[in-house]
């Protein structure tokens, strides 16, 4: 078989992932996983994994370095990179949202200073609604911004939404739901269609397996 390397986000779908992929058939050793290299292959030798930031994922796919990933929606989203999305995955589920100090419309505001780790998504949301932003991109704690008053609101993305109320924050619009996909190099998809589609079936086969264990 086509040996296929898989871009893995690092982070909060790491485990789940490594999970699935488990449930999917691929098998490595506990001392493998416990270990800090960034690459390693299963032991059928069919498949390699390799770890990185989750905005990384995206791209390493795109330009064909990795023939898949496993990356969420909202990093799609903000990359809009050139890549298939044949698979949801039940990951991480999560929502991108608006937060504020308050629960006033936000189009009451005038020109909004607006915080994110998002900025396309955030441009592309108020720009359809035609509100003016001024968008400040931050890389952590989020919250902060509104908080503190650097920003008038935060575009986010929220599991629980418990941070948020533990920061007197309110949401006031859903920008959009996120998830795990599985995202496939456009020439992989074709050159190692085999591989890949075993790949698919094994991880649809594993998706059910969960559902109805759940």
């Amino acid at each position: 078989m086509t040996q296929l390397t898989i871009a893995i986000a690092k982070g909060r779908l790491q485990a789940g992932a490594l999970d699935l992929l488990a449930g999917a058939g691929l098998s490595f050793s506990a001392e493998t996983l416990a270990s800090r290299r960034l690459a390693v292959t299963d032991e059928s030798g069919n498949y390699r994994l390799i770890f990185m930031k989750p905005a990384d994922v995206p791209v390493y796919v795109e330009h064909g370095i990795a023939d898949c990933g496993i990356v969420g929606r909202d990093i799609l989203l903000e990359s809009e990179a050139d890549v298939l999305q044949p698979l949801s995955l039940s990951l991480g589920a999560c929502r991108l949202v608006v937060a504020t100090r308050n629960d006033a419309p936000i189009n009451q505001l005038g020109m909004l200073r607006v915080a994110t780790k998002y900025p396309r998504i955030a441009a592309r949301h108020f720009g359809a609604r035609g509100v003016a932003v001024d968008l400040i991109e931050l890389s952590g704690s989020v919250e902060l911004a509104s908080v503190l008053g650097l920003a008038d609101c935060i575009v986010d993305l929220v599991e629980t939404g418990k941070t948020l109320q533990e920061n007197g924050l309110v949401i006031v619009e859903v920008v959009a739901d996120s998830a795990a996909r599985l995202v496939v190099n456009r020439s992989s998809y074709q050159m190692k269609a085999d591989a890949v589609g075993q790949f698919i079936r094994s991880l649809k086969d594993a998706l059910r397996r969960q559902a109805n264990v759940d």
